[in-house]
């Protein structure tokens, strides 16, 4: 069985929208594309070359378009991109000249894959897919690089609700810029308790 990991980069209010250019994603009036830049250092760098490993991409279908015409000629800066499967949720797309590209139609569809055998499957991006996986209980890794500003508005990581579900931090450290880099693994049910009791 593959594992499903969703690597994103986050505000402290939990938005996702656009953080590699300004004119990444617009949608709802988003203007702070590219917010992600001014927290650029080594550290952080080290953290986007050990998360680019190539290794298959599990996309929703906006990140995919975004992906599909910026990555193709920038392999030199993601090594393997253009070899490793892009699996991409669409119910309107069914072929892409980007090669070793895979459609898939539903929850479903990424069920089977998931009980298939083969690399992890690394999600970046794709706000509806990761809702929807997290709705259905399909995530089983969380790599959040949690940036120190707030952004207001924008497509944000739980907007559409989760399944409660405990996490085990597997490794955690900060940049020089403060962004916080923390990776989570699922680790069960929810535990309660009475503090001090």
């Amino acid at each position: 069985m593959r594992k499903i990991i969703v690597a994103a980069m986050i505000s402290l209010d939990g938005v996702m929208q656009a953080p590699g250019a300004p004119d990444e994603d617009t949608s709802g009036g988003f203007e702070y594309g590219g917010w992600v830049a001014p927290y650029d250092d080594e550290v952080y760098g080290k953290a986007m070359q050990k998360q680019m490993q190539p290794t298959d991409l599990l996309l929703g279908r906006k990140t995919f378009e975004i992906f599909e015409n910026y990555w193709p000629q920038r392999a030199h800066i993601w090594p393997g991109i253009n070899d490793v499967t892009k699996y991409a949720l669409s119910t309107s797309r069914h072929k892409s000249d980007w090669q070793n590209t895979v459609f898939l139609q539903s929850v479903a569809d990424i069920q089977k894959l998931k009980n298939t055998t083969g690399s992890d499957l690394k999600v970046w991006g794709s706000s509806e897919l990761v809702h929807l996986l997290l709705n259905n209980d399909l995530i089983d890794e969380l790599w959040l690089k949690i940036h120190p500003l707030t952004l207001g508005k924008g497509k944000k990581l739980f907007d559409g609700g989760a399944i409660p579900a405990a996490f085990t931090v597997t490794e955690s450290y900060v940049t020089t810029k403060g962004v916080f880099i923390a990776n989570y693994q699922k680790a069960g049910k929810v535990q309660t308790g009475t503090i001090g009791g």
